[in-house]
């Protein structure tokens, strides 16, 4: 499964919560009483370990160092294993990503590089 098919899925159950069941979702897992984005409801999981336990989906991203860009780059582009001056405009140049993004559900983790 793409971390993008994990995400749609728990974001459907969230929307899809039976309304009888709606006082599960509390007032700070809305926006202005209606349910989050899909956008919103990946930023609260970043950013709010509670709520991403509770929908049992942990995002975590951070910024790729310069060696591992490196390593990447060369992975992505073996033809180009000369080292230049300016290697990070050239990274760039290139789009070499520059985060690593986990994401962790039912115990099975992706990694993704954007």
């Amino acid at each position: 499964m793409s971390k993008e098919q994990i995400i749609d899925k728990v974001y459907k159950r969230y929307v899809m919560l039976p309304k009888e069941l709606s006082d599960v979702i509390s007032d700070n897992e809305k926006f202005n009483g209606r349910n989050l984005t899909q956008e919103e409801f990946i930023n609260k999981c970043k950013t709010d370990s509670e709520f991403s336990e509770k929908w049992g989906l942990k995002i975590e991203e951070r910024e790729l160092s310069l060696e591992e860009r490196q390593n990447l780059y060369f992975k992505l582009n073996p033809e180009f294993r000369l080292v230049h001056e300016n290697m990070n405009k050239q990274m760039d140049k290139f789009n070499t990503p520059t985060k690593l993004i986990t994401i962790t559900y039912n115990n099975e983790t992706i990694e993704s590089y954007e």
